[in-house]
């Protein structure tokens, strides 16, 4: 099928940005920031020939709103105005190539090792220890969320002053805004806690700041679970996110993009192998985990191993299981992320109404120009789903990690580079 007649590379509509595509680029932490939040040359580095690919919008890696809310040492920072004229170089050499931009803002909630991260103390919606990290949090007073209201508003201020198209509210994963729509996380009995009214008016009071701060015509799309894959807990299930996400769409939100899964969850996110990835992890950030964690880690990983390579085996397109049913509540855009690798894939997935549009994360990893590649039917390099590159985010620079992938990918942009 050739482009014109593929609905891969068909327009959409996210708020008043039209797109000339249907393949974005997820986010994906980059690890390549400052000790103290500033963007650098290698996130510039990262993103360009993403931008170069031809691929029509990209979301960055989350971006902490506060310095309470950073889950790692070399994470990106919209917390405070000084950080936007870095962040404007990494939005100006994108927007030359000819991609949209949209800053994702986060706040890592009680999903945070403290001393990985410098941070002394972990915030969530209630104090329920998460069990992989065996951090507990603080519960927030409601004097605190109206402040992180505020704070989020002026990252999304801040990164519409550095030059992003839009801004992506992560509330998927597990991480803070996710919390609060939880049952498991969320154990208030206040306005906050208790109905899904109440547990989605955090993120809906985010929303009403960012449009009262920027109007009705800068995007804000928000990132959620499809379901929260958390057996024997009390985690939400399709149907009921769903029903947040009707919410949410109330408030004005121009598409939303679904994932799956907390920490706690193990791997449903990324499916694929993990011997490399869990490797990695334990000399990166798992390393600092408290001694009898970090041990159990140790000692039980390749238990842990064969477990996560038989529960969440590599395929394209498992969130598929969940976006059909965001596709027949909501008017705004589903984007489905979750392995998509191949223009099959992802053209069935738009073409049978299963979402709107698709996103990748580590296919870009692997292979930067994969837009133009399957757009004009060229070979490329093809993330294998080793997760290598998971196991190292937050370490290491997000970058391919399987030795012949990296290779062809390397050879790829040296040839790229004498064009």
């Amino acid at each position: 099928m050739s482009p014109q007649n593929s609905v891969l590379f068909s327009p959409i509509g996210i708020g008043p940005l039209v797109l000339p595509g249907r393949l974005f680029k997820t986010a994906t932490a980059e690890t390549r920031g400052t000790l103290d939040g500033f963007a650098t040359d290698a996130v510039v580095d990262f993103y360009v020939p993403i931008a170069r690919g031809g691929t029509p919008l990209i979301i960055t890696g989350n971006i902490y709103v506060c310095r309470e809310g950073k889950s790692a040492p070399l994470q990106l920072g919209a917390d405070h105005d000084d950080k936007i004229p870095a962040l404007a170089r990494v939005v100006d050499a994108v927007h030359a190539q000819g991609a949209k931009f949209f800053a994702q803002l986060n706040h890592c909630g009680r999903q945070v090792v403290p001393r990985f991260a410098q941070s002394p103390v972990a915030y969530s919606a209630s104090d329920v220890k998460d069990l992989l990290t065996g951090t507990k949090p603080q519960a927030l007073t409601v004097e605190e969320i109206q402040r992180l209201v505020g704070q989020f508003a002026d990252a999304a201020e801040r990164c519409r002053r550095a030059g992003f198209d839009g801004v992506q509210l992560h509330s998927a994963n597990g991480y803070l805004l996710s919390q609060f729509l939880t049952p498991y996380t969320n154990r208030r009995s206040d306005e906050y806690g208790g109905s899904m009214e109440n547990r989605t008016r955090f993120i809906r009071q985010i929303i009403q700041a960012i449009r009262s701060r920027l109007g009705p015509d800068f995007p804000v799309i928000v990132k959620m679970n499809g379901s929260d894959w958390l057996p024997l807990r009390d985690g939400l299930h399709t149907g009921e996110l769903v029903e947040a996400a009707t919410l949410l769409q109330r408030e004005g939100i121009d598409a939303v993009e679904i994932s799956v899964g907390h920490y706690e969850s193990g791997f449903p996110m990324v499916c694929g192998t993990f011997d490399q990835c869990l490797r990695n992890m334990l000399k990166g950030s798992m390393s600092y985990l408290p001694p009898l964690r970090r041990t159990l880690l140790q000692v039980f990983r390749p238990l842990v191993t064969l477990a996560s390579n038989l529960l969440w085996k590599g395929r394209q397109g498992y969130n598929l299981d969940y976006t059909p049913q965001f596709k027949k509540q909501l008017a705004i855009p589903v984007i489905c992320v979750g392995g998509f690798r191949t223009r099959e894939a992802m053209e069935a997935a738009i073409s049978q109404g299963k979402c709107d549009a698709v996103s990748a994360g580590r296919a870009f990893i692997a292979d930067p120009y994969i837009y133009r590649h399957l757009r004009d039917n060229q070979p490329g390099p093809r993330c294998v789903d080793c997760n290598a590159c998971v196991g190292h985010l937050g370490a290491q620079p997000a970058e391919c990690y399987h030795p012949t992938v990296k290779a062809e990918k390397d050879a790829m942009l040296a040839r790229e580079a004498t064009v």
